[in-house]
């Protein structure tokens, strides 16, 4: 990354169409896996355009022997199960961060059904070497649930490739358990049985069968648009290709973002958000859908609403460290976020700022920049490395220049 900044000037009347919106990252990224299990056989169409999911593409199919995922965490946990139980030998590694963020769990369940795998630096994190694989007579194993969805749903996809299928338990409190059923009904609509109750997922032996598939629009991406809305005096802003009926977690910030100030009309597969009156105190639990803390924080810290949030854990060990960012970029309007008890987050909005506007770090993290980048409807922005936003959302700047917002570089 650059040193390079991106200057947003102050527009508190957004209004026009974010056509750039991509398709979700999350079933791209699960649909590549899949076809690629199915022979390459299947139809997928409307791909994401987010960097991640372009280097999953290349990446699957590649035929060389070190694999670098760059900082794309979910393309680190697929490939290496699918990897895993492909007969290939290959490395895979990532930038400095992904060394650091944690694999240990999924590498453990991998040896647990035949696989050999060695770490090549730390113990417990990657690069790591997937020597061999003998299937073994294991079939069913036992993982935390609060522990990020991706191990999970990357074993759940070579599932049905092992001899005996594999019956996964997930044990004490199970989040971001959207992610997890979206994994199990996109194995369905290939042909694979998968069963999950309660904190049990089983799925039989069995054979991935060739599809067509178009993939939906992005609601991850979608969130950041509630945020101008909520943060605006007035807007009027039009989301492309999203139907109310969605496979992805996140579609469940139309419902907090109606706290928030923002209302959602569904027309023509299309999404049209305008204003309404907001609460002055929200309390949400985002186990199921940690990404939106970066859209909701932010707005909560502007608009003089008090909150009190759990499930963020798992925001430690993401891009960044997203609460310690989340601390310190809101702590420049005056707002403050603390742990009060444990597990417990509590937020202290802003009484009003005094700067004209502020400079955001992003961390080398795409949801620092467009979880801040709302802020501009109240102030002037500088926003550092504006190009992390390429791995969900390509066209996030562009989209901005189109609901009436001035950006440009200095």
């Amino acid at each position: 990354m650059g040193s390079s900044s991106i200057f947003i000037k102050k527009n508190k009347f957004p209004e026009g169409k974010a056509n750039l919106l991509p398709s979700s990252k999350s079933i791209s990224n699960r649909t590549l896996i899949l076809n690629a299990l199915s022979g390459n056989q299947s139809i997928v169409s409307n791909l994401s355009s987010a960097r991640d999911t372009q280097l999953m593409m290349r990446l699957i199919n590649s035929e060389d022997h070190v694999i670098d995922v760059m900082d794309a965490g979910t393309t680190m946990r697929f490939l290496t199960a699918y990897f895993a139980i492909s007969g290939k030998k290959k490395i895979l590694t990532g930038t400095t961060r992904m060394k650091q963020r944690p694999i240990a769990l999924l590498v453990n369940a991998l040896k647990e059904v035949g696989v050999t795998i060695n770490y090549l630096e730390n113990e417990g994190c990657p690069p790591h070497e997937i020597v061999e694989y003998h299937p073994g007579q294991i079939n069913t194993i036992s993982i935390p649930g609060n522990i990020s969805s991706q191990y999970i749903s990357a074993l759940m996809m070579i599932a049905p490739l092992l001899p005996k299928g594999l019956t996964i338990q997930l044990k004490g409190k199970v989040g971001s358990r959207p992610y997890i059923n979206m994994t199990a009904e996109l194995m369905r609509k290939f042909g694979i049985t998968c069963d999950f109750t309660g904190k049990v997922i089983t799925i039989p032996n069995g054979k991935y069968e060739p599809v067509s598939y178009i993939v939906e629009a992005d609601w991850s991406a979608a969130s950041y648009w509630f945020a101008f809305t909520a943060l605006a005096e007035i807007a009027n802003i039009t989301l492309p290709n999203i139907s109310s009926e969605s496979l992805q977690g996140d579609r469940v910030i139309v419902e907090i973002m109606e706290n928030l100030g923002v209302m959602t009309r569904f027309e023509n597969n299309q999404v049209h958000l305008s204003k309404s009156r907001h609460r002055t105190f929200l309390e949400w639990d985002f186990t199921d859908c940690p990404d939106l803390a970066q859209t909701v924080l932010p707005v909560c810290a502007c608009k003089g609403i008090h909150g009190k949030f759990t499930g963020l854990e798992s925001l430690r060990i993401k891009e960044s460290d997203r609460i310690a960012a989340l601390q310190t970029e809101l702590g420049k309007i005056g707002a403050k976020i603390t742990e009060d008890t444990t597990g417990i987050w509590t937020l202290v909005p802003s009484s009003g700022w005094t700067k004209s506007g502020i400079q955001i770090e992003t961390y080398h993290d795409h949801r620092m920049a467009m979880g801040l980048a709302p802020l501009a409807t109240l102030m002037d922005l500088e926003i550092k490395e504006p190009e992390v936003v390429n791995k969900s959302y390509p066209g996030f700047w562009e989209d901005m220049k189109a609901v009436g917002f001035e950006v440009g570089n200095l």
